[in-house]
C-alpha cells in the first residue's frame, strides 16, 4: 500500500513532461497487450489450419489415387469408384474442404497426362464440383469470377462457353483476361470469335499472352481475320495485324491496304509494316502517291518497305529523297540507289560538297 502511495506521490511530484511520458508508456502497454494476445491466437489458429489442411490433402490424395486405380473397363464407374465419389460429394458443402479438394485435383492434373488426366476431369463432373463452380460465375466480387473462369480453363470445361463469354466486356480487366485465355486455350483459333463483340480495349499484354497461347497450339487452322481488320475497336484491329503477320495472311491483302487510310496513325503504321512483310508491292505504289502527307513514322516505315520491294522504275522517285531532311529516309534512298544504279550512286561523291552527305555515302558504299 505504501508502495502505491509512494509511486503516486512520485508521479504527482514529477515534472509535466515526465508525467506525459509515463501516460504515453501506459497507453502503449494497453494497446500492445491485446495485440500480442491476438497475434498469439492468430499464430495458433494458422498452425491449426495448416495441420487440418495437410490432413485433408493427404486424405483426398489417397482417395484420388484409389479412384484412379480402381477403374473397371467394363463399367464407366466401378462400385469402388462410386463409393469414393459419394464420399467426396459429402465434402463439397463445406467451402474449406471444397477448396482443398480442388487444389489437390489441380495439383494432380498438372503432374499427369493422357487417360489419368481425363479421369480427373471426369471426376470433377461426377462429384458435382462443376455445379458449385458455375454457380459462382454470377458472383458480385470480380476476383471470384476471375478465379472461377481460370478454374474452368484448367479443368477444360468447354461446356461453360456460354456462361463465360457473357463476361467479355466485364469492367475489370482481370476478368476479361481470364475469359480470353479460357476461350483460346479451349477453343483455339475459333475461340477468337469473341473479338467480334469485344467493346473494351485489348491491352498490349493481353495480345502478347493470346499470341503466345496460339503459337503453342498444334492446331494452326487460323480463322478468317478479315472482319476483325475492319473492327471499330482499334485494339482488335492492331491484334489482327499481329495475326496477319504471324500467320502470313496474304489473302487479307485488300483489307490491309484499306487500313493505310485508317484514322489511327498506329494502325496505319503497323499496316505498312505488315504489308512490307507480306511483300505487297501494290501497297508501295499506293503509298508513293501521298507519302509526303503522311507522318514521319509512316514515311520511314514506307522507305523500309522500299528496301524490300524496290524496282528499277523506282529510281527516279528515290532521287527526290537522297537529300531528304529525315535521316532514315535519306539512308534508305541511298541504299536502294546503290543497288539500282551503282554508277549514279558513285557520281554523288563528285556532285556534292556537303560533308555530312558525303559521310553517309561513304558509309553506305563500304557496307
Amino acid at each position: 500500500m505504501n508502495t502505491n502511495y509512494y509511486l503516486l506521490d512520485y508521479f504527482n511530484g514529477s515534472p509535466l513532461i515526465i508525467q506525459v511520458a509515463w501516460m504515453i508508456s501506459g497507453l502503449f502497454i494497453l494497446i500492445l497487450l491485446p495485440l500480442i494476445l491476438y497475434l498469439k491466437y492468430l499464430r495458433s489458429h494458422l498452425r491449426k489450419k495448416e495441420r487440418i489442411t495437410a490432413e485433408y490433402e493427404s486424405k483426398y490424395e489417397t482417395l484420388l489415387i484409389r479412384y484412379l486405380y480402381s477403374g473397371d473397363e467394363e463399367q464407366e464407374i466401378s462400385p469402388e469408384q462410386q463409393v469414393i465419389i459419394d464420399e467426396l460429394k459429402d465434402s463439397l458443402t463445406d467451402l474449406f474442404k471444397r477448396k482443398i479438394l480442388i487444389a489437390v485435383l489441380l495439383k494432380l492434373k498438372n503432374e499427369v497426362s493422357g487417360e489419368i488426366d481425363e479421369s480427373i476431369q471426369k471426376l470433377y463432373f461426377q462429384t458435382g464440383l462443376i455445379n458449385y463452380t458455375l454457380s459462382q460465375l454470377k458472383h458480385k466480387k470480380w476476383y471470384i469470377i476471375a478465379k472461377v473462369i481460370r478454374e474452368l480453363k484448367q479443368f477444360k470445361v468447354k461446356e461453360a462457353h456460354d456462361e463465360v463469354i457473357v463476361h467479355i466486356n466485364h469492367p475489370r480487366r482481370e476478368v476479361r483476361k481470364e475469359m480470353q485465355l479460357y476461350m483460346v486455350n479451349l477453343f483455339y483459333f475459333e475461340g477468337l470469335n469473341f473479338l467480334d463483340i469485344l467493346e473494351t480495349q485489348l491491352s498490349e499484354w493481353d495480345q502478347i499472352q493470346l499470341l503466345e497461347v496460339l503459337q503453342r497450339l498444334e492446331n494452326q487452322n487460323i480463322s478468317n481475320i478479315k472482319s476483325w481488320l475492319g473492327s471499330s475497336n482499334d485494339s482488335v484491329v492492331i491484334f489482327s495485324l499481329k495475326l496477319a503477320k504471324t500467320y502470313n495472311q496474304f489473302e487479307a491483302k485488300e483489307e490491309l491496304i484499306h487500313l493505310l487510310y485508317h484514322i489511327n496513325k498506329k494502325i496505319r503504321l503497323e499496316s505498312i509494316q505488315v504489308l512490307s512483310y507480306l511483300n505487297a508491292s501494290e501497297a508501295k505504289e499506293i503509298l508513293k502517291i501521298n507519302i509526303e502527307q503522311r507522318s514521319p513514322e509512316e514515311q520511314i516505315a514506307f522507305f523500309k518497305m522500299m528496301e524490300n520491294l524496290y524496282e528499277t522504275s523506282d529510281e527516279l522517285f528515290l532521287m527526290q529523297y537522297i537529300h531528304y531532311t529525315i535521316f532514315e529516309i535519306k539512308v534508305s534512298s541511298l541504299k536502294i540507289l546503290k543497288i539500282l544504279n551503282t554508277e549514279k550512286f558513285n557520281l554523288l561523291k563528285l556532285e556534292s560538297s556537303d560533308p555530312q552527305f558525303l559521310k553517309i555515302v561513304n558509309f553506305i558504299e563500304n557496307n
